[in-house]
C-alpha cells in the first residue's frame, strides 16, 4: 500500500457537497431508518443485507417498517438513489460504510460479537483507499479498537493512512415522531483526529448537531451510559412499584405527583419488563467488561436483575389475582396478552416482555392468545422459536369476554380500551394503560 497521505479535504468535502455514495450494512430496525436519513439528505445509498426476503421487499419499494416512508424508497429505487442488495462487493463504490448490525447477549448474558465480526470480514476484502468505515452497533468499550480494527488490516490495509475507522451510536427512538434520526445529535468518536473530523463531516450533513469525542472508547462508552442510567431509573421504578404494591399505595399516582417538582425529578414508569434491542442488553455488556477489568458492577448488575424478572412478577399478580377473584388457577384459564412490541406504537418485538410472558402462562399451563394492531403475527425469535408465526385474535365484544384474564403488556394508542375494559372479566394492567384514559372498574387491577 502506499505511504502517501489521504486527502482528508477532498474526503471530506465530498460528504459536504453530498456527491458521496453511503453503503448502510444491516437494513434492519437502525440501519433501515439510516439509510432513509441518508436518501433524504440527497445521498446515493448502496444497503446490504444477508436476508434476500428483506432485499426483495425494499427492491420493490416496500419498507418493513411501518413508521418509514415508503414513497421515497420506491422513488430512490427507480432512480437509482437506493440499491438493496446481499453482495458486499457492491460496498467497494461506497464512499463510506455504515455498520448496524445486532449485538446481542449469548445465553451465559456474555457479548455475542458474531454479526459484528462477520460483517467486518466480509468488508475488508472490498475496502478501498480513503473509504470510511463506522460502526454504529452498540457495544461495550474497546469493540471498534480490538474487534473491527483488526479485522480490517488484514487485508494490509492500515487504519489512519488507508482507510479512516470511526464509532458513532445509533440513538434510534422508533415511533418518536418528535425526535426523527435527522434531529437527534450524534456522538462521533474517530480512530484519530483525522477520522473524527471526516465521520463529522459525513454525519453533519445527516443530523442537526454532530459532538465529536476524544477517542472511540468513549464513544463507545457514551451510548452505554445513555441506556445504563435508562435501565437502572426504570428497575427503580419497579421496585418502587412492588414495594408500593404490598404497601397497598398507587405507585403511578406516587410518580404523578413527584413529577410535580420542577427541578431533581425526572420520571421513569414500571413496567412489565424492558424490551428492545438496547435497555435490556446493553447494561449487561458494560458489567461483562467490567468484571474483565476485576471492577464490580453491583448496581447496574441488580438493575439487570430486577428488570428482567419483571414478567415473573406479572405472572405471579396474574395467578394471585384469578384465584381472588374467581378460585381459579391458571392451569384452568385462558389469558389473552394485549400488545405484542416492546413498545407502545411499533411493530418491534425485540425482547419484548410479553414474548416472555406468554412462555411464562403456558409453562403454568394456561391457554394464550394475543392482540396486537401492530403486530399480526409472532415472528421468529432466537428466544421463543416454539411461538413463532401464531396469529392474533380478532378484535370483537365476543372474543374479549371468553378470557379469564387480559394482560395489558403494550399501552398501543389504537387499542379500544372501553371496549376492553367493559367486556374483560379480569384485567391486568401493567402499563396504567385504562388508568391514563380515566377508565377504572372493578375488574381492572394495576400490576
Amino acid at each position: 500500500m502506499t505511504n502517501e497521505r489521504l486527502d482528508v479535504e477532498n474526503i471530506c468535502a465530498r460528504f459536504i457537497e453530498r456527491k458521496a455514495t453511503i453503503g448502510v450494512v444491516g437494513l434492519g430496525h437502525v440501519g433501515l431508518p439510516l439509510a432513509q436519513t441518508c436518501i433524504s439528505a440527497g445521498f446515493k445509498v448502496v444497503g446490504v443485507d444477508t436476508d434476500p426476503e428483506k432485499i426483495e421487499a425494499l427492491k420493490a419499494g416496500r419498507p418493513y417498517t411501518r413508521h418509514l416512508d415508503a414513497d421515497l424508497f420506491r422513488s430512490a429505487v427507480a432512480a437509482g438513489r437506493f440499491e438493496p442488495t446481499v453482495d458486499f462487493s457492491k460496498l467497494a463504490s461506497a464512499d463510506a460504510i455504515l455498520i448496524c448490525v445486532p449485538t446481542p447477549l449469548t445465553g451465559e448474558r456474555e457479548p455475542d460479537l458474531s454479526h459484528v465480526s462477520n460483517t467486518t470480514r466480509s468488508i475488508a476484502p472490498y475496502l478501498r483507499r480513503g473509504q470510511l468505515i463506522v460502526l454504529e452497533s452498540t457495544t461495550y468499550p474497546g469493540t471498534t479498537r480490538e474487534v473491527v480494527k483488526p479485522l480490517l488490516e488484514a487485508h494490509r490495509q492500515v487504519s489512519g493512512r488507508d482507510f479512516f475507522l470511526a464509532y458513532s451510536p445509533e440513538r434510534e427512538d422508533s415511533g418518536n415522531a418528535q425526535y426523527e434520526m435527522s434531529k437527534i445529535p450524534k456522538i462521533v468518536g474517530g480512530d484519530g483526529e483525522e477520522a473524527c473530523r471526516v465521520a463529522c463531516a459525513l454525519y453533519d450533513q445527516l443530523v442537526t448537531r454532530t459532538v465529536a469525542v476524544s477517542t472511540l472508547e468513549t464513544a463507545e462508552a457514551t451510548k452505554l451510559l445513555e441506556n445504563v442510567f435508562r435501565a437502572v431509573n426504570i428497575a427503580l421504578v419497579n421496585e418502587l412499584k412492588i414495594i408500593y404494591d404490598a404497601l397497598g399505595i398507587d405507585v403511578w399516582e406516587v410518580i404523578d405527583a413527584a413529577k410535580s417538582k420542577p427541578f431533581g425529578f425526572m420520571p421513569f414508569y414500571p413496567g412489565p419488563g424492558l424490551g428492545g434491542h438496547c435497555i435490556p442488553i446493553d447494561p449487561f455488556y458494560l458489567s461483562w467488561q467490567a468484571h474483565k477489568h476485576g471492577v464490580p458492577a453491583r448496581l447496574i448488575e441488580a438493575a439487570g436483575e430486577i428488570n428482567t424478572g419483571m414478567p415473573d412478577y406479572v405472572l405471579g399478580r396474574a395467578s394471585d389475582a384469578l384465584k381472588i377473584r374467581f378460585d381459579r388457577a391458571l392451569n384452568h384459564s385462558r389469558a389473552l396478552i394485549v400488545g405484542l412490541a416492546y413498545k407502545k406504537n411499533i411493530d418491534d418485538t425485540r425482547e419484548s416482555p410479553s414474548l416472555r410472558l406468554i412462555d411464562l402462562l403456558e409453562r403454568a399451563g394456561a391457554r394464550v392468545d394475543f392482540y396486537d394492531p401492530y403486530v399480526p403475527v409472532i415472528p421468529q425469535t432466537r428466544s421463543y422459536p416454539n411461538l413463532a408465526n401464531r396469529q392474533g385474535i380478532a378484535w370483537n365484544e365476543e372474543a374479549i369476554s371468553g378470557y379469564d384474564l387480559v394482560i395489558i403488556v403494550t399501552d398501543h394508542d389504537d387499542v379500544d380500551y372501553h371496549t376492553l375494559a367493559a367486556h374483560a372479566r379480569l384485567i391486568l394492567d401493567a402499563r396504567n394503560a385504562c388508568g391514563q384514559r380515566g377508565i377504572s372498574g372493578k375488574n381492572i387491577v394495576k400490576v
